[in-house]
């Protein structure tokens, strides 16, 4: 294997974009890591849109940043992969410009399509209409249970910007519109392509599906080609390099989604390997040999980008986004006293210098927050109920409660949350008694412990657990270059930094506290109704 082979990999996230250089040789190692961020635009109507110009300078200027300070060349990088934000909406004219803003992931205004379209009829499973229900999960697997899926997205612009819509030449996700923009070339890879539900799955019948699309409404001219992971979409064109800083042909790799790359970056390689995601939203993945689905709660298995495995997903809407909300409107005050103390202004505190801070005030505190809980339904919830109407609640609020109570208890809370998906998961997979943990909440040991303690699991974590996605994607350009025969060959490169161990002192307690946690949903789901209806 050469031993001075670079690659650059773009992790496209909901905040920003962080872009990684790696070396591949021996060992998978970051050679240098820069950071730009982009805004969140969220609408009254429960809309959630971003900016692709805004992506694409995140790109520039952090690919420029990342090449100056580690000295490699623009001829010294070999590959460029994407690991990108899914279950986006990039609507493009003919000319290769997007028509309007994304819809992003987040995006729930698409009541009326989902409802449209799957909640009518007499004969009814879990609110969908039985016929297409059944038809659907017999092609794809799976279907777009959710008004924040793609599919009603697409529809949504239809109904509400029919003008706009009749410009429509091709319809992406995140990733390939970033694709499209470095190569000129549209294209989609397999796991996109399979949340839009008008996908055939089935073995040896993979492709675009002419009668779900007429079902579903979907004009066929508006979909891709269909690429895999490794597959070159294209060189990297004239001006695209100039504006990056690179140089123009090199290789572009269709690369994954967030949750298919993060995988692979998180070292689950093989058959029922299990990984729990922390950053701005979370999840829990295991590889699965087969499709499942599992409408009652959610989740369902999606095409990955290892050969012969599915990624079996359940999703979290707002998993570290509850730690900033924390950051933001909790923490600022209640170390007000101790950033004084200290001599420091609370707001000119730097960001991790204060995450440091409170992870030490919840280290400080016993664990079990008091018996208070928080429910970590920011904006809404997925798995394991698909609510989004859901909201956060601090629930058992008592005359001695502290805020570092609150804060600690909004990291039980997520940690909670996870449980709940990895226990509905096993119901088709083997329990895991090791368990990897990865993105930003990965970087607080306390995070660690409680997920540990909460779970009842081993808990292993990396050396850079926020850059899972972009490892990722940097072993996508290795296979793809053909310095990996494998994805399972990277495994060896991608070591276990840490392992906590579960405290069985404190499993009463959480137990407890787990099934509880529970209840509220059920407890409060027509409350959320009355109180969210509009939005």
């Amino acid at each position: 294997m050469d031993p001075v082979t670079h690659v650059l990999a773009f992790d496209v996230g909901t905040t920003g974009c962080k872009t990684c250089l790696y070396r591949i040789g021996e060992s998978l190692t970051q050679v240098g890591s820069e950071v730009a961020e982009y805004p969140l635009y969220v609408t009254e109507d429960g809309g959630a849109e971003q900016r692709v110009d805004e992506w694409w300078e995140a790109l520039c200027r952090s690919t420029q940043a990342v090449l100056a300070k580690s000295g490699v060349p623009p001829a010294g990088v070999r590959g460029i992969s994407f690991c990108c934000q899914m279950q986006g909406s990039v609507l493009m004219d003919k000319n290769g410009e997007a028509l309007r803003n994304p819809m992003v992931y987040l995006d729930g205004r698409a009541t009326e399509q989902i409802a449209r379209y799957l909640h009518k009829g007499l004969l009814r499973i879990s609110g969908i209409n039985a016929l297409t229900l059944l038809n659907t999960l017999r092609i794809t697997g799976g279907i777009a249970a959710t008004a924040k899926d793609p599919l009603w997205k697409y529809h949504w612009v239809k109904d509400h910007e029919p003008g706009l819509f009749e410009k429509v030449h091709k319809w992406l996700d995140v990733k390939d519109y970033l694709l499209l923009r470095c190569t000129g070339e549209y294209a989609m890879t397999r796991d996109s392509a399979h949340i839009t539900f008008v996908y055939d799955t089935r073995q040896g019948r993979e492709g675009w599906h002419k009668g779900l699309c007429r079902t579903f409404g979907v004009d066929m001219a508006h979909l891709p080609e269909v690429v895999e992971a490794t597959d070159v979409v294209g060189g990297l064109s004239e001006r695209a390099a100039r504006e990056l800083g690179l140089c123009a042909g090199t290789p572009v790799f269709g690369g994954g989604g967030d949750v298919t790359l993060t995988t692979i970056g998180a070292g689950c390689l093989d058959l029922h390997d299990t990984h729990i995601y922390v950053g701005t939203s979370g999840w829990v993945v295991s590889n699965v040999g087969k499709r499942y689905v599992d409408i009652a709660h959610f989740m369902a298995a999606i095409s990955g980008a290892i050969p012969g495995y599915y990624s079996y997903v359940a999703e979290q809407e707002t998993s570290g986004a509850c730690l900033q909300w924390v950051r933001d409107h909790l923490a600022l005050d209640a170390i007000g006293v101790y950033l004084k103390e200290k001599g420091l202004d609370a707001e000119r505190v730097d960001p991790a210098a204060l995450y440091a801070l409170m992870n030490q005030a919840v280290d400080e505190t016993p664990p079990g927050a008091g018996d208070l809980l928080f429910t970590p339904w920011l904006h809404g919830n997925r798995a394991p109920r698909e609510d989004i109407r859901a909201r956060g609640i601090f629930f058992n609020i008592g005359m001695n409660t502290g805020k570092r109570q609150m804060i600690r208890a909004v990291l039980e809370g997520v940690a909670f949350h996870k449980r709940w998906m990895l226990e509905a998961m096993e119901a088709r997979i083997p329990r895991q008694e090791a368990v990897r943990f990865v993105g930003g909440g990965a970087r607080s040991g306390v995070w660690c412990q409680i997920m540990s303690d909460v779970t009842g699991r081993r808990i292993e974590t990396l050396a850079h657990p926020q850059d899972s996605g972009a490892a990722g994607a940097a072993v996508v350009c290795a296979v793809g270059l053909g310095l990996m025969p494998t994805f399972a060959a990277a495994k060896p490169l991608i070591k276990v930094a840490k392992t906590y161990e579960p405290r069985t002192e404190f499993k009463p307690m959480y137990d407890r506290q787990f099934d509880v946690f529970k209840g509220l949903y059920n407890k409060n789901r027509s409350l959320f109704k009355a109180l969210n209806q509009g939005r």
